[in-house]
């Protein structure tokens, strides 16, 4: 008898050094393999029959989200749009004694013979030795880039910022140049991880020489990308960036865009207005020009400002969300109402979208004039 012959499906998943689950559609375990109980402490007896979102492993992601409901649950959306993970992620899951442990994770659907989503199947391996280090990166990227957003009863300044792993390569900023004026800046560095985490920090440093040239949004430009193409080269990622100056004495806005997409205007009257302005990415050539668009704002103003991560998202029809759908799915949530906030936001386009989980940093800036 040939060993293929002897093999069973559970001798097989029982065998490897990773945690393996499987649920069906509604997430009601099915399957739990002797190294999910080892990672665990939970044996199959305690978990086979419930759901995965029960009281058991209580998972929760980098960004403190909760993974038992449905908008950020992985295997759920794996279920839902059919797909795998392309690369895994971290998360945290609770073990039997109540202890936190990081797992690297990957989710796909698990179909049936014709080819129908039957359920899903979660991966997981213990990732508490290579965590401390990648903690201690996110740590130092987080001090590097820490903003404290400036209050004014005149202005409310918010932010959103989820990077795709757990740190990333969106930056912004926002700081007051005197008493009625504010600068304020957005950059999205081309890939993810390590890599776009660097220069994320050095456009840190180069946002604490430079911010007072945004009275100038142009020369603030121009100085920023000097600087990115000494560091960058040719061969190097670059960063598409929006910055500006709201005059709260003048009532003005004067942006320069830097290959960003253009922000949203909403007036207090319900008008919706994009606010364009052209520039090549900041990095990109060593000599660009930069072009300053201005616009009157005033009481009851909105304006949202967002990184490539929120139209960039993949819909179920496979094409890309883009700044017409995203602008669609503002309107549909009542945004900037009462309640719409940036958080709903998030979660409404990883609802609407054909993603496990966000495949860019997302950020979003938010400036409500009072």
């Amino acid at each position: 008898m040939d060993l293929f012959s002897k093999l069973t499906p559970q001798a097989i998943l029982d065998s490897v050094s990773d945690g393996v689950y499987v649920t069906d559609t509604s997430r009601k375990i099915v399957y739990w393999n002797d190294a999910a109980e080892r990672i665990t402490g939970w044996p199959a007896s305690k978990v086979l029959g419930t759901h995965c979102y029960d009281d058991v492993l209580c998972h929760v992601d980098k960004d403190g989200h909760r993974l038992c409901g449905e908008e950020y649950c992985p295997l759920h959306r794996s279920i839902v749009t059919g797909q795998a993970s392309a690369v895994p992620f971290v998360v945290f899951a609770q073990q039997r004694q109540g202890k936190r442990v990081p797992l690297q994770v990957s989710v796909a659907p698990v179909h049936g013979r014709d080819g129908e989503v039957i359920g899903g199947v979660e991966t997981f391996r213990d990732l508490s030795g290579e965590f401390r280090d990648i903690k201690r990166a996110q740590t130092i990227q987080s001090l590097s880039l820490q903003q404290d957003l400036p209050e004014d009863p005149r202005v409310r300044f918010s932010a959103q910022y989820i990077p795709h792993d757990m740190i990333g390569g969106d930056y912004y900023a926002v700081a007051p140049l005197d008493s009625d004026r504010y600068g304020f800046f957005l950059a999205d560095v081309t890939g993810h991880g390590v890599p776009a985490a660097l220069y994320t920090m050095y456009l840190s440093s180069l946002w604490d020489s430079a911010y007072q040239r945004l009275v100038q949004p142009c020369e603030f430009a121009l100085w920023m990308n000097e600087h990115l193409h000494g560091l960058i080269r040719e061969e190097g990622p670059f960063a598409a960036g929006v910055c500006g100056v709201l005059d709260l004495g003048r009532g003005t806005l004067r942006l320069a865009g830097a290959g960003n997409p253009s922000p949203f205007l909403i007036r207090a009257n319900g008008e919706w207005r994009r606010l364009g302005a052209e520039g090549f990415p900041l990095g990109m050539l060593p000599e660009a020009s930069y072009e300053e668009s201005a616009v009157e704002i005033g009481s009851g103003d909105c304006v949202l400002l967002y990184s490539d991560g929120a139209v960039e998202i993949r819909q179920p029809d496979g094409e890309l969300l883009g700044v017409d759908g995203l602008e669609q799915v503002l309107k549909e949530l009542g945004y900037p109402g009462t309640g719409v906030d940036l958080p709903t936001i998030e979660r409404e386009l990883l609802a609407r979208s054909d993603c496990i989980r966000f495949d860019d940093d997302l950020t979003l800036l938010e400036v409500r004039i009072a």
